[in-house]
């Protein structure tokens, strides 16, 4: 019980002692002290006061049970658990496979994970788990996995330097004007590995993501030189299973180039870029920042080749594992009440998915992402994409000078 509580019943324990020898008044003035301490209402405050230190027969669903009013009692639940120890076992499994996505995501997802599970021999589990696994809900999801939630939290910091006077080539889009409904206009930015340490060089993350349907490309680079970034996109562009339309960034000088203006002009791309200190312009490639990079490799400090190639082999798994099995959720609308912001979210769909729908892809096209996707299997993919990692880790071991690398806030274990 919680101190509340205590202080309820311990007030509770004194009045009634009065209440019950007290006089009509006496009762009515102790009533009214009594409802205005515990905000208790009339009748059941005057219930409490009579009753506290007999015993009392309660009927229920599972018999009579006596009770003594006022000091702690154990109820016993009328039916057994829905859902046991043995189930709850079984989805903090797939939620970790599922890189510790919300509820909503989760139980969406298990609709058509589990069958997929089931048939490629990885989940072997009672047939009655298997149902109970496809009807949870949301919220039951949430409660369920609420102690586990509490251990993992990262933070990140910014390494964006100001693009050269050229940003005035380039035409600022808000994220308000934000409405392709097309797959091709990808969210670009860098994200730096330097581990606290922004002294020489170190390596960096270029993080792509489209706005309609929310796939992810990512590319490890050497440094943030204009010539690796290009050539990153370059790779990203003919790995995109749609057409590519239109880049928008912000105005890191890592974009803002005449090189990648003049490849844009020449190849009829859409180039943008969002309002200088305005992420929320980004706010699609923002969030895939977390999601997708930090929470993957973590905020330690990657300088090396062979970092380098790990992080390629990670990126080229995670890209099959975030856009082919984890959902996401787009904002639907937005209604402001006063003081207070009710957002409405269409239903948790994976990017594969969103593809499969969208009317502006070919038959062959999706034709070629159904076969990719018939050939992966999640947990084989998952474990792979953490034993890469634990690599990554493993090197840190290895390099001198760690001191200042940020080794307790690595990507959970």
């Amino acid at each position: 019980m919680g101190l509340e509580m205590k202080v309820k019943r311990a007030i509770l324990k004194e009045l009634a002692k009065r209440y019950q020898r007290g006089s009509k008044r006496e009762k009515s003035l102790i009533l009214k002290e009594f409802v205005s301490l515990t905000g208790y209402n009339r009748c059941y405050s005057s219930w409490l006061l009579r009753h506290c230190g007999r015993k009392v027969i309660l009927r229920g669903k599972d018999g009579q049970q006596v009770v003594v009013i006022g000091e702690v009692r154990k109820i016993k639940r009328s039916r057994p658990r829905i859902y046991d120890e043995e189930f709850r076992r079984v989805l903090i499994w797939i939620w970790e496979i599922l890189d510790y996505i919300c509820g909503k995501r989760l139980a969406a997802s298990l609709k058509w994970l589990v069958p997929k599970l089931v048939e490629q021999g990885e989940l072997k589990v009672r047939k009655k788990i298997q149902e109970k696994l496809m009807k949870v809900s949301a919220a039951t999801i949430d409660r369920l996995l609420r102690p586990e939630r509490k251990k993992y939290e990262l933070k990140s910091r910014a390494r964006t330097k100001p693009g050269t006077l050229l940003k005035h080539q380039v035409p600022i889009r808000t994220f308000s004007e934000w409405d392709e409904a097309k797959p091709g206009f990808l969210e670009i930015d860098l994200v730096g590995h330097d581990g606290g340490n922004s002294s020489g060089e170190f390596l960096y993350s270029l993080n792509a993501t489209d706005v309609a349907s929310g796939w992810i490309e990512t590319e490890a680079l050497r440094n943030r030189a204009q010539v690796w970034t290009f050539q990153a996109l370059e790779r990203i562009k003919q790995r995109l299973p749609f057409p590519l339309l239109g880049i928008d960034s912000d105005n890191d000088g890592a974009f803002i180039n005449a090189h990648l203006i003049r490849y844009c002009q020449e190849n009829k791309l859409t180039f943008t870029r969002s309002r200088p200190y305005q992420k929320n312009d980004n706010c699609y490639v923002e969030q895939k920042n977390y999601s997708a990079v930090r929470r993957l490799v973590g905020y330690l400090r990657y300088d090396t080749e062979q970092e380098q190639n790990l992080l390629e082999q990670i990126y080229s798994l995670s890209r099959l594992y975030y856009n082919f099995f984890l959902p996401n959720m787009k904002l639907v609308r937005k209604e402001r009440i006063g003081s207070r912001v009710t957002k409405k979210h269409d239903l948790p769909k994976t990017p594969y998915q969103r593809l499969l729908e969208s009317p502006e892809l070919s038959l062959e096209q999706k034709d070629r992402l159904r076969q990719t996707y018939q050939q992966l299997n999640v947990v084989k993919l998952k474990r792979e994409i953490d034993r890469l990692r634990e690599r990554l880790w493993r090197l840190q071991k290895t390099k001198k000078n760690c001191t200042n690398f940020r080794i307790d806030s690595y990507v959970r274990q």
